[in-house]
């Protein structure tokens, strides 16, 4: 029997607003009533005042590069990604539960982006909109959508369409 897959959340800098940290929480522990579920959390990176913004990004690109094995699907969320409605993503999910892989892991990025590494390494890139939002607020609205997929893929009435 194949191992069940495993699904991380990989986000770079604490969630701050507690407020926001109390929803995503919540989500978490929904998420993970349903599957293997992670959240893990890469620091800040330190003293960036006076660093020059690709300086960041390739510093926080090295961090993410570690943290994700070869093995794992990794997909970044991303403002030019691919966009998918809810039940697409679902579809899209449930296909990746019949590959091989261990882990997917979905990446939130700092407030500049991704390095070319990361770029380079990533399986997809998609997109919850066309519009920018602070990444602690990105955290909670993917997590809102991940749990929503799985209701959708157990056939639970919280998704209407």
């Amino acid at each position: 029997m194949p191992v069940k897959m495993k699904i991380a959340l990989l986000q770079t800098g604490k969630t701050t607003d507690k407020n926001v940290s109390v929803i995503a929480d919540l989500y978490s522990s929904r998420i993970s009533k349903y599957y293997s579920f992670e959240t893990i959390t890469l620091p800040d990176i330190k003293n960036t005042k006076n660093m020059p913004v690709d300086e960041q990004k390739v510093k926080e690109g090295k961090r993410i590069i570690q943290t994700v094995s070869g093995e794992d699907l990794v997909v970044l969320l991303d403002e030019k990604g691919r966009e998918f409605r809810t039940i697409e993503l679902a579809t899209w999910l449930e296909k990746q539960f019949m590959t091989p892989r261990k882990r997917i892991v979905f990446v939130i990025g700092g407030p500049w982006g991704f390095s070319d590494e990361v770029y380079k390494r990533s399986d997809l890139r998609i997109s919850l909109s066309r519009m920018t939002f602070p990444h602690q607020l990105v955290r909670l609205l993917f997590l809102e959508q991940l749990y929503r997929v799985f209701t959708i893929i157990k056939g639970e009435p919280y998704h209407h369409e």
